[in-house]
């Protein structure tokens, strides 16, 4: 597979986490098929206290615990560096260790110098990797990769394109057109029932569009099951054997706060392939 264009791949993963980190190996399996570079960001949270009066105990307590998570992040970024020294693969590795407020602004940042940014699935919305995944997406202006735990290993065959019409899925399904092309199988879908698609560029409009790149692609019209989009979604995935989905995320305006629509929601929650998302 040829992937043009994919040249600097940008991966953040959490040394904390008790199982390895897929987003990782997913990236260097990535990087190494595209030939391209990839910065590896171990991150971890720095504690700090905020309170004027604390005591002594409370603050070397602070410090130790800053110390040991600095050491299994150091600890982590040395094995990626040896991984990419081992596969051959050019890379910078580094430790990114700031208060939460910081580290996630920090990281899409480094985001916006990248082709693309792979981070590991996180379900819980409320969780903190769910928070630097948001602030990824909103902030950076690229495309991030969203991988599944278990999913070692960069393929990509086969490509569903969830596709609304919206310039939001329009910006991903550019990002994504160096997967696309190097794809033996892209199928646009689209799906009715959370929103009215009568009015938006179907998916039979896309497709010459896509193959004037070189995309060999089918298109595909369902009606939501039960009203649940998400899970339509999900059960075409499955059966088409996809490596990716490709959408755009869909949000609303609360509060001057960006939040994640439903089906956005849905996929990130239970996506079981890598997703690809484009704001």
């Amino acid at each position: 597979m040829t992937l043009q264009n994919l040249k600097s791949i940008l991966v953040g993963f959490n040394p904390e986490d008790k199982a390895p980190s897929s987003a990782l190996r997913y990236a260097l399996s990535l990087a190494s098929q595209a030939g391209a570079h990839v910065s590896v960001c171990s991150l971890t949270p720095e504690m700090t206290i905020t309170h004027a009066f604390v005591s002594d105990v409370a603050a070397g307590l602070v410090a130790s615990e800053n110390r040991r998570l600095r050491e299994v992040a150091d600890a982590a970024t040395e094995q990626a560096r040896q991984d990419c020294i081992t596969a051959g693969i050019p890379c910078t590795a580094e430790v990114v260790q700031e208060h939460y407020s910081v580290l996630a602004p920090q990281f899409a940042k480094r985001a916006r110098i990248h082709d693309a940014t792979i981070v590991d699935a996180e379900p819980d919305s409320l969780s903190l990797g769910r928070g630097l995944l948001e602030e990824t997406l909103f902030g950076s202006g690229r495309p991030l990769v969203v991988v599944p735990k278990g999913t070692d290993t960069f393929h990509c065959r086969r490509i569903v394109i969830a596709w609304d019409g919206s310039a939001r899925a329009t910006r991903a399904v550019n990002d994504a057109l160096p997967f696309l092309r190097g794809a033996d199988q892209v199928e646009i879908l689209s799906v009715s029932g959370e929103k009215d698609l009568s009015q938006s560029i179907a998916g039979a409009e896309l497709a010459p569009h896509l193959v004037r790149h070189g995309v060999n692609c089918a298109v595909k019209d369902l009606a939501s099951k039960d009203g649940d989009v998400g899970e339509t979604i999900r059960t075409q995935a499955g059966l088409l054997r996809a490596d990716l989905l490709v959408m755009g995320a869909f949000v609303h305006s609360r509060l001057r706060q960006l939040v994640l629509g439903g089906v956005t929601q849905s996929m990130l929650k239970s996506c079981p392939v890598p997703l690809l998302l484009s704001y």
